[in-house]
């Protein structure tokens, strides 16, 4: 099984959590449900942008920049 990629419009909510946990303060700070959401098995990226009223390509780099500000030493 290949690795999650980020920027896979497909990736369920669950695996991005399990996989970058430290992208879920960024859902957090714009108070969307994270990784306790019932329907994180079954939402992604794009779905959850689109329930909230967010831009989702705004998101996505927010996600990178999360991602960046973490693994940065």
């Amino acid at each position: 099984m290949a690795s999650p990629d980020i920027d896979d419009p497909e990736l369920p909510l669950l695996v991005l959590f399990d996989r970058w946990p430290e992208t879920a303060g960024l859902f957090l700070s714009r108070r969307m449900l994270g990784s306790g959401c019932p329907v994180a098995p079954f939402h992604t990226v794009t779905d959850a942008c689109l329930e909230y009223g967010l831009d989702a390509a705004g998101f996505r780099c927010d996600l990178q920049t999360a991602l960046t500000t973490t693994l940065s030493p």
